[in-house]
Parts: C-alpha cells; sequence; structure tokens
C-alpha cells in the first residue's frame, strides 16, 4: 500500500495521542507525519514509530498539503480549519460536532455504513463516542428485526471530558483542591449532566444519540429517547438500552448476530459474572455487549448493555478505520 502524509491536529490532547498509539498498532502505512496543534503546543516533541518528531502549527500543517487530516481540537478549530485543509485537496476526518449533522457530509461508523464514502468527500465527521458504541449493536439487529423505539440511559467516563477532567477526579480521590471542570464533585458522584442543556431540557450529549442515530442508519423513524450520565470512572463509557423491534426474535439468534458483527463481543453470562465491564474494555478496540435479555413489560423489546473504550473506538480508533476504509 502506497504511504500516505498524515496529519493529526490536536496531537497533543488525549485523543490525538491515542490516534498516534492506533496509527503504529493497525500499521497504517505512514510515509509522513505531521503533528500539528495550537500555537501553545508547537515546539513540543512527541515521539511516533520510534522517532521524534516536533509539533507544528496548524497553518504549517495545512501548507504541507497531507492526504489525510484527522482533528482532535474541539469544533471551533475544526469549523475554522477543516475547509482549509479540505479546499488544498487534504482528506479531513474531524473527531468534533462540528459537521456531524451539516449536509452533505457523511457522518461515518465504518462497519455500518462506510460504504457511503466516495472521492468526492473532503471533510468526513466521526460520530460522537456514544453514538458510535450504541450502533454497533444496533444496526445489525435494526438490519433483520426494525427498531421501533429506543430508551438508553449512559454511564460516561470523565475522559469522555478530557484531561481536565480526569485531573478534578483524581484530585477529589487524593482529596486534593483543583480546577473543577463539573459543577460538582465527582468522586463518589453521578452527574446526570452531560455537556450542555437545551432549551428541550435535554442535553446536547442526549440529542446527539437521537439525531446521530437517524443520520447514521438512514432512518428517521426510530424514536429514541436518552439520559446521558457522567460517572467516576476512567476506563470506558457504559449503556443500559431498552429496545422495541417491530418485529419478533429469539434470543440466541440476537448473541449469534452480533457475536458475528465484525468489532462487536458477546460477553452474557451473568450467573457466572460474565457481562460487560468498562475496567475490562479500556484499551480495545472493540464493543462489549452482555445482560441480553427480552423486555416482557412490553412486545418484542430486548434490554441489553453495552460497553466500550470511548476514547479508542468511540474516536481514535473509528477515525482511523474511515482512513483505513478510504484507502
Amino acid at each position: 500500500m502506497n504511504k500516505k502524509k498524515i496529519a493529526i491536529v490536536g496531537v497533543t490532547g488525549m485523543v490525538g495521542r491515542v490516534m498516534l498509539k492506533v496509527l503504529e498498532e493497525r500499521n497504517f502505512p505512514v510515509g509522513r507525519l505531521i503533528p500539528a496543534a495550537s500555537s501553545r503546543s508547537v515546539g513540543r516533541e512527541i515521539i511516533f514509530g520510534g522517532e521524534s518528531y516536533k509539533v507544528v502549527s496548524i497553518e504549517q500543517a495545512v501548507n504541507e498539503k497531507p492526504d489525510f487530516a484527522i482533528f482532535s481540537a474541539g469544533g471551533d478549530v475544526s469549523k475554522k480549519w477543516a475547509p482549509v485543509f479540505a479546499d488544498s485537496g487534504t482528506v479531513v476526518i474531524d473527531n468534533s460536532s462540528a459537521w456531524r449533522m451539516a449536509d452533505g457530509i457523511p457522518l461515518v461508523i465504518p462497519e455500518i455504513n462506510g460504504n457511503i464514502l466516495s472521492k468526492r468527500d473532503h471533510i468526513i465527521a466521526n460520530p460522537n463516542c456514544s453514538t458510535i458504541q450504541m450502533l454497533m449493536v444496533l444496526a445489525p439487529l435494526h438490519h433483520i428485526y426494525r427498531i421501533k423505539r429506543v430508551v438508553v440511559s449512559t454511564y460516561q467516563s470523565v475522559t469522555g471530558t478530557g484531561v481536565k477532567a480526569l485531573t478534578q477526579l483524581k484530585n477529589e480521590a487524593a482529596g486534593v483542591k483543583g480546577e473543577m471542570v463539573y459543577p460538582h464533585p465527582i468522586n463518589n458522584n453521578c452527574l446526570p449532566h452531560c455537556d450542555q442543556f437545551l432549551d428541550n431540557s435535554y442535553t446536547r450529549e442526549e440529542m446527539k444519540l437521537v439525531n446521530e442515530t437517524h443520520k447514521i442508519l438512514d432512518d428517521n423513524s426510530i424514536r429514541i429517547t436518552a439520559t446521558a450520565v457522567r460517572v467516576p470512572v476512567t476506563g470506558g463509557h457504559s449503556e443500559s438500552v431498552n429496545i422495541e423491534f417491530e418485529n419478533d426474535f429469539n434470543i440466541d439468534d440476537i448473541k449469534k448476530l452480533l457475536n458475528d458483527f465484525t468489532g462487536v463481543v458477546v460477553r452474557d453470562d451473568p450467573y457466572s459474572a460474565i457481562y460487560p465491564m468498562p475496567i475490562e474494555a479500556e484499551g480495545s478496540d472493540d464493543v462489549f455487549v452482555g445482560r441480553i435479555r427480552r423486555d416482557y413489560s412490553c412486545d418484542n423489546s430486548l434490554n441489553l448493555w453495552i460497553v466500550s473504550d470511548n476514547i479508542r473506538k468511540g474516536a481514535a480508533t473509528n477515525a482511523i478505520q474511515i482512513a483505513e476504509h478510504l484507502l
């Protein structure tokens, strides 16, 4: 495979650093790496493939005309710079929410809808982490049984907020006073408050699960409601999902269908205390599903529990997989 010139924009951040790790692990054909970040990080050194690289400005990265620019630098940076890269012929894969719902911009989980990508696409959006792991399980089920309604409650790692939130949790656990990213303590606590509250009393995170699901599955008829909760966990996000189907199902068929889907691992032997947990998902690219059981309160309904490392499959890995799919 021809080697490519790759820019990582936001390379010094939590997701950016994992992107470098994933590129190495998956033997992505990097001919030249261009690590880019904000002005305060320019000149810092990062290690990739055993070699040292100096972080450059985003403007300098544009001038290098990379084949791919993979962004994890926040929505404002993406809105400003993604079109600049795209206009110079670079394919942008953006991990922020800036372009996800924009008309004409593909929102992609490669295992589900990678087929929509074409050579005309110069800005491609990476979905929200909680959406990715949920749809990795819902998509194969929707294909067979047709989903009518989804009720999801998330239990989201502090790493989804970023390094400052991780520091807040560690400080509180150690009894150290420090910067508060959240409006309340997170250690020994749960906050039903992920991202900003909107006029409809839902948070942006909750509405991402609704809107992104409709776009990725190309089906606005699915009724979805969500409650997103931040928990004092660092390994990954967890989700309790209740699904109502149009068609009836057999539990064994559900388990086989999910286990056969690339990137999904069924861990479902509750009587032996085997079920997905973030402490085991951390560092993995798979999405784990368990507690698979019929909901007897409603016809054709199913309960399950989904766990994934939100920094890997929920962000860095999915972005790299998009680039791989394009290659």
